[in-house]
C-alpha cells in the first residue's frame, strides 16, 4: 500500500487555540500592562494517532520476504479486512482532521478564502506530483525490456515513461485532500453531510446497478471479479494507453485494474470529508469529555453502519466501497478518541515521542522510505552465494533468516526497516527540521 499526510507541523490544534475560538467577554479597562499569553499544549494525541499510522504503513510496506508474513500484517484477498487494511484510511481521516484545524488557523490568522483556496490547490497536486515522481524513481527501466536483449541506458530511459504508473497512495491522498477540503469550504455541516452521502451513494449505484460496459449487465454480479468492475473498466480507460502505443500506466502487479484507480479515489474523497467532519467537532468549544464521548458514539455508529452496508456492498479496501469508507471512518474516530483520552485526558505522554517523531514529518518518513525501498528491493544487485539479488534479499538472509524462521525473520526485518526510519527522523526532530508541504 502502501501514508503520508497533508498536514505536518502546525497542523494539529492546541487546546488553547480551541478555546481562542470561543467567544470572548470584553477585557477589563484597568489593565495597564500587557500580560504575557501561557504557554499553549499541542493535542499530542494528533500527532500520535498520525505517527503510530504512518510507522504501521512502513512496517507492513517493508517485510523482509513477501512469501512469510504474519496474517494481520497482509491486506485481505478481496473482501474484507485486516489490520493491514485500516492503515491507509486511518491516514486519510487524520489528514482530513487536521486540514480543518490547519485551515481554521489560517483564518485566524486573517487570511482570505482566496489564499486559502490556493493553499489547497497547490497542497493537494504537491503531494500527487511527490507520489507521482517516486512511481518514476529511478526514471528508468531496471528489469529486462521486451524485444531488446541488451538495452543501453538511453533505451532504458525511453522505456521508463511507457510503464509509468500514473496512480498511487500519495496520489490518492493528494486528490481526495484537495477535493475533499474545496467541497467543505464555506459550506455548513448539513451541506457536507449531504455531499458525503452524495459521493458513497453514488459511488454504490455506479458499482453495483449500472451495466459495466462489456462485462455484465449488472455491477453487482461482477464485484468478486477484480478485472470486471465498473472500477476497473474506469481504470483501463483512463489509465491503459496501450491502445494508443502509449504503454499501461495501471498498477504493474494489477495491470487490468489499479487499487488507487482514479474512480476508486471518488469515495477516498468522502474519507477525508469525515474526518474533516470530526476536527470541526474537535474544535468546537465543549468539554473535552464530551467531544469525546460524542467521538466514542459517532465512531460506534460508523462501524455497525459499515458492517451492516458490508452485507451488500462488501468492505473491500482495493475498490474502497463505501461500507469500507463508513467502517474504517468510525474506527478512525474511535482510536483518536482513545488516544486523546489517554494522552490529552489523563496526560500519560511518557510512551508517545516516538510516535510524535514520526508524526511530525510524515513526508519524509513516506517518500524517503519508498524511495528507499525501491532502490534496495529492485536497483542495487550484490552477489550471494555466487549469485546477484537484490540488496534487501541479501540483508534478510543473512541478517535474520540465518537465525529465525521465515515468518519472524521477516517481521524483524520490518522493524528493523521502521527502527532506521526512526532514526533518521529524529535526527531531524531534534535539528528542528520538518519538511511542509
Amino acid at each position: 500500500m502502501g501514508h503520508v499526510s497533508t498536514t505536518v507541523r502546525g497542523s494539529s490544534a492546541t487546546l488553547d487555540e480551541i478555546a481562542d475560538r470561543a467567544p470572548k467577554a470584553p477585557p477589563a479597562p484597568i489593565a495597564t500592562s500587557p500580560v504575557s499569553k501561557a504557554p499553549r499544549e499541542r493535542l499530542v494525541s494528533l500527532d500520535v494517532f498520525r505517527g503510530l499510522t504512518i510507522a504501521g504503513m512502513l512496517l507492513v510496506n517493508n517485510p523482509g520476504t513477501w512469501d512469510s508474513i504474519y496474517p494481520p500484517l497482509e491486506h485481505a484477498t478481496w473482501n474484507g479486512w485486516t489490520p493491514t487494511d485500516l492503515i491507509f484510511p486511518f491516514f486519510l481521516f487524520i489528514a482530513g482532521v487536521t486540514t480543518h484545524l490547519s485551515l481554521t488557523a489560517r483564518r485566524d490568522r486573517g487570511d482570505d478564502e482566496g489564499a486559502i483556496r490556493h493553499q489547497i490547490i497547490r497542497r493537494g497536486l504537491l503531494i500527487f506530483l511527490l507520489g507521482f515522481l517516486v512511481n518514476g524513481f529511478p526514471f528508468f527501466t531496471w528489469g529486462d525490456i521486451p524485444g531488446i536483449a541488451h538495452p543501453s541506458f538511453l533505451q532504458r530511459v525511453i522505456d521508463r515513461p511507457f510503464h509509468w504508473r500514473i496512480m498511487g497512495v500519495l496520489q490518492r491522498i493528494g486528490l481526495a485532500y484537495m477535493i475533499a477540503a474545496l467541497l467543505a469550504q464555506g459550506k455548513t455541516v448539513k451541506r457536507q453531510v449531504v455531499t458525503i452521502v452524495v459521493l458513497l451513494y453514488g459511488y454504490w449505484f455506479a458499482m453495483t446497478l449500472l451495466p459495466v460496459p462489456g462485462s455484465s449487465p449488472m455491477g453487482q454480479l461482477v464485484l468478486g471479479d477484480p478485472s470486471r468492475t465498473m472500477a476497473a473498466w474506469w481504470d483501463r480507460l483512463l489509465l491503459d494507453w496501450s491502445r494508443f502505443g502509449l504503454g499501461n500506466h495501471t498498477w504493474v502487479n494489477s495491470v487490468t485494474w489499479d487499487p488507487e484507480g482514479i474512480f476508486s479515489t471518488i469515495p477516498a474523497i468522502g474519507t477525508a470529508m469525515l474526518g474533516n467532519l470530526l476536527g470541526q467537532w474537535i474544535a468546537t468549544k465543549r468539554p473535552l469529555a464530551e467531544r469525546l464521548n460524542g467521538m466514542f458514539a459517532a465512531g460506534a455508529l460508523g462501524m455497525m453502519a459499515g458492517l451492516m452496508w458490508n452485507w451488500s456492498f462488501p468492505i473491500n479496501k482495493s475498490l474502497w466501497t463505501s461500507s469500507y469508507v463508513v467502517f474504517t471512518a468510525g474506527m478512525a474516530a474511535i482510536a483518536i478518541a482513545t488516544i486523546m483520552w489517554i494522552v490529552d485526558v489523563h496526560q500519560m505522554k511518557r510512551w508517545t515521542k516516538p510516535a510524535v517523531i514520526y508524526g511530525m514529518n510524515p513526508m519524509v518518513a513516506f517518500v524517503g522510505s519508498g524511495v528507499m525501498a525501491r532502490l534496495i528491493y529492485s536497483i542495487f544487485k550484490v552477489n550471494y552465494d555466487g549469485k546477484p539479488i537484490a540488496l534487501e534479499t541479501a540483508i534478510y538472509r543473512s541478517a535474520f533468516l540465518s537465525w529465525l524462521d521465515p515468518v519472524n525473520a521477516s517481521l524483524a526485518f520490518a522493524f528493523t526497516f521502521v527502527l532506521f526510519w526512526f532514526g533518521i527522523l529524529y535526527i531531524l526532530y531534534r535539528k528542528k527540521i520538518f519538511f511542509k508541504v
